[in-house]
């Protein structure tokens, strides 16, 4: 999330084509759908048409394409050709999942692919073409709900890889939806937050899913979600999207220490068990898997415990983020190791401001 007056600096580095803040930010124009960095050549937009983001994979998230003049990831003097070839591959089939035989018939390794995108833009390509993927499948959820009647209505004529990139997440192109309306069906929700977007997913009671939308296996767990629920999935608006929303922006504020949104927990009963005792764990604190596993009356089985914790589809919300390792060390965090630091500090600081 880009605080507003570094909305205004950006805005004017974007202006003044200033050579200061390349690799600062980038820059998605609304009205065109592309991103750029700060020096681009072309007709400068309105701020109000502007989003600024820090990383390329945000920009991505969030549906732009990298804009062809400026070439924001692939301009020759900054990367290899091998890179340049791959964006431009992924940009004529952006909903594309790649596999090793795609990497072949480009005469391409795809360690060395792996390699060069992550030293070069700190992901890998393919999460680099997932982002792009993931992107386009949320464009309507971003956009807004009337834009998504809209798209119904005309049924994707223009969008065929929208469509696509839709049916390989949610599990049913929006245009075939009408046919599964005896079916339950989940609405899904785009929600910004300082530590990068997330999905939240639910019916009109519970909330089913939050995660991070760049969490490696977000698909596969949206895909498991659609088997276990047998529902379709719709971006929409429900009384738990809007509270989950509210609630992480109080918790981002360090003004909420407890999540009220009624929550549907998807698992086994030990899993639930789990997890309902990781909600127990106080605002502030954290706890071994170890220390975990004994609350639980389950002293052996913390490898069992600790497969539940990774198995939590409602990141933040349900703390597993305040498991850490016996020895002080974080362990593992689905959303990536940077984030539960974050987290952890920030209750750490709160809590310490409001004691």
């Amino acid at each position: 999330m880009i605080l507003i007056e570094k909305k205004q600096e950006f805005y004017q580095a974007l202006m003044d084509k200033n050579t200061d803040y390349e690799g600062v930010f980038f820059v998605g124009v609304k009205t065109t759908g592309v991103f750029c960095r700060p020096t681009c050549p072309a007709k400068k937009p309105k701020l109000e048409n502007c989003e600024f983001f820090k990383t390329a994979q945000e920009a991505l998230l969030a549906s732009f394409r990298p804009c062809k003049r400026c070439r924001p990831l692939s301009h020759p003097s900054q990367v290899s050709p091998l890179i340049q070839t791959l964006i431009e591959a992924v940009e004529e089939n952006p909903s594309k999942r790649w596999k090793e035989s795609d990497f072949n018939e480009l005469l391409v390794d795809s360690s060395t692919a792996r390699r060069q995108f992550k030293k070069r833009f700190g992901m890998t390509f393919v999460e680099y073409a997932r982002a792009r993927r993931m992107g386009l499948a949320f464009k309507q959820i971003r956009d807004g709900e009337a834009v998504i009647e809209a798209q119904l209505n005309t049924g994707y004529e223009s969008s065929s890889g929208f469509r696509d990139a839709f049916s390989k997440i949610m599990g049913a192109a929006p245009t075939k939806l009408n046919k599964y309306y005896h079916m339950l069906m989940l609405k899904a929700a785009w929600i910004d937050t300082p530590l990068g977007l997330m999905i939240a997913i639910s019916d009109e009671e519970a909330l089913y899913l939050l995660e991070f939308v760049d969490r490696r296996g977000l698909e596969r767990e949206i895909e498991k979600l659609r088997i276990k629920t047998k529902a379709q999935i719709i971006p929409d608006s429900t009384p738990p999207l809007l509270s989950i929303e509210a609630e992480l922006n109080a918790y981002f504020k360090g003004t909420l220490t407890e999540f009220k949104t009624p929550l549907h927990l998807l698992g086994s009963s030990f899993q639930k068990l789990v997890w309902k005792e990781l909600i127990s764990i106080p605002y502030g604190q954290t706890r071994s898997y170890a220390e975990q596993a004994k609350f639980l009356g389950k002293q052996t089985a913390y490898r069992a415990v600790a497969n539940a914790n990774g198995a939590n589809q409602l990141a933040i919300v349900i703390p597993c983020h305040r498991i850490i390792n016996s020895n002080g060390d974080l362990g593992g965090y689905g959303g990536g190791i940077a984030r539960k630091k974050w987290l952890i500090d920030h209750e750490k600081q709160h809590k310490a401001t409001r004691y």
